[in-house]
């Protein structure tokens, strides 16, 4: 049986244009990113394993590791804003942290860090962002065992992707029919993004079978936790005031 932790991000009021990339896995970890290009802000969302350093690697590289090239990593305490020195070496903190945490969770040994920081960050060796790219390059590690402190993370606990596409999520759309999930197929956390009010959640079987409702609180992001989805596929409904839609998860 799994146990999924459905995120709910209500996002602010108002027009805005934004994409996501497509998720990148391995092993019990995976991460996506987010470009905001009204507000210039990129949204880092990282689930992995509770008990181990977890840490992703963006922007422009050839690979892994590559000297230079921008990465976070959690260290147990906080989400390390840094840069690599080349493969089999350290990576450096930067001198100031310009990722903002918004909210880092642990359920049933799973962790989901969500943080978001500028497009062109005051870190002049920070990667910089741009709306305009339909690729990012993503590499994803995570712990060879229960540690934070970082070593080898073995060939089975990497993955690196030069060339992760984007998917456009539009300006217009803010019906509930335009919400997003990811990652989808999930191996446990995944998430609900709607442009617009989401104020309850039912969770049916592909057979059509009632498994559970969530209320959402309206004036808040919020966290629910769903016990006892077996691997399958589900439907979720999506509802507000004013609107209904449907949306297909698959839980491997």
């Amino acid at each position: 049986m799994k146990k999924i932790t459905l995120l709910l991000l209500l996002p602010f009021l108002g027009f805005s244009q934004s994409k996501v990339s497509n998720t990148v896995s391995v092993s019990n970890s995976n991460v996506t990113i987010l470009l905001n290009n009204t507000t210039q802000t990129a949204t880092l969302t990282l689930i992995g394993p509770s008990d181990r350093w977890l840490a992703a690697q963006f922007g422009s590289f050839s690979g892994g590791m590559e000297a230079d090239s921008d990465v976070v990593y959690y260290n147990g305490t906080v989400l390390v804003d840094a840069k690599h020195n080349g493969i089999g070496i350290a990576p450096s903190a930067d001198a100031q942290n310009n990722w903002t945490v918004s909210s880092n969770t642990v359920t049933s040994g799973v962790r989901t860090i969500v943080a978001t920081r500028l497009f062109d960050s005051p870190d002049a060796t920070d990667y910089k962002f741009d709306y305009n790219d339909t690729t990012i390059g993503i590499a994803l590690a995570q712990g060879n065992s229960a540690s934070f402190s970082l070593a080898y993370h073995g060939a089975t606990n990497r993955i690196v992707n030069t060339a992760v596409p984007f998917t456009n999520l539009g300006v217009a759309d803010f019906s509930l029919n335009a919400a997003q999930i990811y990652p989808n197929p999930t191996t446990g956390d995944f998430a609900v993004q709607s442009k617009t009010t989401l104020t309850q959640v039912n969770i049916y079987t592909q057979t059509g079978a009632f498994v559970k409702t969530i209320t959402v609180d309206e004036t808040d992001s919020t966290a629910v936790t769903v016990k006892g989805l077996s691997t399958g596929v589900y439907l979720l409904e999506l509802v507000n005031d004013t609107d209904k839609a449907w949306k297909k998860v698959i839980v491997k």
